[in-house]
């Protein structure tokens, strides 16, 4: 989820606790509380900060570690321990609510289409439901609305179980619709190797990629009608000299490490190749955002690569900068 959503989780949480009798009667216990759950909301999104360095980094770490089985652990630890010397109250109380508010982080970011690697360290596999967009105005709006209320002098506990019994009914009806557009697909596909469903912020269209024996489709499927945008052939990764030369630059490999579905290109010119790999995911104005570009001299040297979220061909030359084409 969106950073902002993660905030008004960690407040409803805090709220949520409320419930216990020791943190309602306990003022001192019930900020600390909130506090685990506010911080706990988002220590998992720390890793945030390999942007700085690059892309690169940035993709192959970003949900991995920090939103791993030992993490969750690990943060509970560190933010319990930290309000325990603080306020000097009930370490297992803020523990416990830290762990849920960490575990909660995780458990929602399984459930959009970027995913989390959750599973580490039994699998690096990326585990990605795609049926909720990474922004979900719904969800932001039902915790906000629990917020208000709270704050409005409404009892924290039963405010925000009910913001809760409402979410899950609200994740119940997003699955239910993911599977009808799932078996539309399977009619239209018989021969349907892979679905990945990319939820938008509309609530009736989601953006489809499609994986069958012999080729890529790109879908869109809007108020129950599925329309098939692009279609491509599905080519094999050629086992040549300038593929695996590309293989080996970092930003071409964070790619391929984090995308599940993708066409590659290769584009011979004067002086250099360029070597594309592009996310059939994300389609946006008849354009693939989400590429990973790597430019060789006529020697197989690598000279120039990205990868990233470019959003036009002239801003992805800019990226590259060394080779025009």
């Amino acid at each position: 989820m969106d950073t902002g959503t993660h905030v008004l989780m960690g407040f409803a949480l805090g709220g949520l606790a409320t419930f216990d009798p020791a943190i309602a009667n306990d003022p001192t216990l019930a900020h600390a509380v909130l506090i685990g759950t506010l911080v706990g909301s988002q220590a998992p999104d720390i890793d945030t900060v390999f942007k700085l360095k690059n892309n690169a980094k940035y993709i192959r770490n970003h949900r991995g570690m920090t939103h791993s089985i030992p993490a969750l652990f690990i943060w509970t630890l560190l933010i319990s321990v930290t309000l325990f010397y603080i306020y000097d109250t009930s370490f297992f109380h803020v523990a416990l609510w830290t762990f849920i508010a960490v575990s909660v982080h995780v458990f929602v970011d399984i459930f959009n289409s970027y995913g989390t690697q959750a599973l580490r360290p039994f699998s690096k596999k990326w585990v990605a439901l795609g049926i909720i967009n990474t922004f979900d105005p719904f969800i932001f709006i039902v915790h906000l609305a629990g917020i208000v209320l709270w704050l409005n002098g409404h009892h924290a506990g039963y405010t925000f179980l009910a913001v809760y019994v409402v979410l899950i009914g609200y994740y119940i009806i997003r699955f239910r619709q993911q599977q009808a557009i799932k078996r539309k697909l399977k009619q239209m596909f018989p021969d349907v190797e892979q679905v990945i469903t990319v939820p938008t912020i509309k609530w009736n269209e989601w953006h489809l990629a499609v994986t069958t024996s012999n080729h890529f489709y790109v879908a869109r499927a809007q108020n129950g009608t599925i329309d098939v945008l692009d279609i491509f052939e599905k080519c094999p990764i050629p086992d040549i000299p300038i593929i695996e030369k590309a293989k080996q630059d970092e930003n071409l490999a964070a790619f391929l490490s984090f995308s599940p579905v993708y066409r590659w290109e290769i584009h011979e010119y004067n002086d250099h190749y360029e070597v594309r790999f592009i996310d059939l995911r994300y389609r946006s104005k008849n354009y693939y955002p989400f590429v990973a570009v790597v430019q060789l001299d006529l020697d197989l040297n690598i000279v120039s690569s990205y990868t990233g979220w470019i959003f036009s061909e002239k801003k992805l030359r800019k990226k590259l900068e060394l080779i025009p084409s």
